[in-house]
């Protein structure tokens, strides 16, 4: 019901319930995820190497204190490596993985998940998660691991150096 008093006009209280219930909708929608990126492609290592498998929350925030989990759900305890409450829980750490997972503590302020293993192995060959339970996000990386030598070729385009 609408009626003019003082020059103003005054609304029925559902309809200015539904332009509350719609405004909070439109602010909750509008305010955005948090979304935790990671690469389009499989990492690939070599045996023995070291490899960062990537993980950016975006739009990037402080997961310092935040609980995070690397899994691989093919295995058994899962946990590669877990921080909570700003330490890192090895309890839970699968047996493979004891002193070869590492976090940048000073990135993770900017939303940097980001796990460095070391001394790859190929049983680290697989698919692994990256969560942040809080936020309830994920993000996959595929790793794929080999034994790969780098040999280095020269080609050479027109006259070879030394004959000129």
């Amino acid at each position: 019901m609408l009626s003019l008093k003082n020059g103003l006009l005054l609304q029925s209280p559902l309809k200015t319930l539904s332009f509350l219930v719609f405004q909070l909708l439109l602010l909750h929608s509008c305010r955005g995820q948090s979304l935790l990126i990671g690469p389009s492609q499989p990492i690939v290592a070599n045996v023995g190497g070291d490899i960062i498998l990537p993980c950016q929350l975006e739009p990037g925030m402080d997961v310092f204190d935040m609980t995070l989990e690397w899994t691989r759900p093919d295995l058994s305890p899962e946990f590669v490596h877990v921080r909570r409450a700003g330490q890192h829980i090895a309890v839970t750490k699968h047996p493979s993985y004891k002193a070869r997972t590492f976090m940048f503590i000073d990135e993770l302020r900017h939303g940097n998940c980001s796990l460095k293993l070391t001394d790859v192995k190929p049983s680290d060959a697989g698919r692994y998660q990256c969560y942040i339970p809080k936020l309830s996000v994920e993000s996959f990386v595929d790793l794929v691991v080999g034994k790969w030598t780098h040999s280095v070729s020269t080609v050479w385009c027109g006259s070879h150096p030394e004959k000129n």
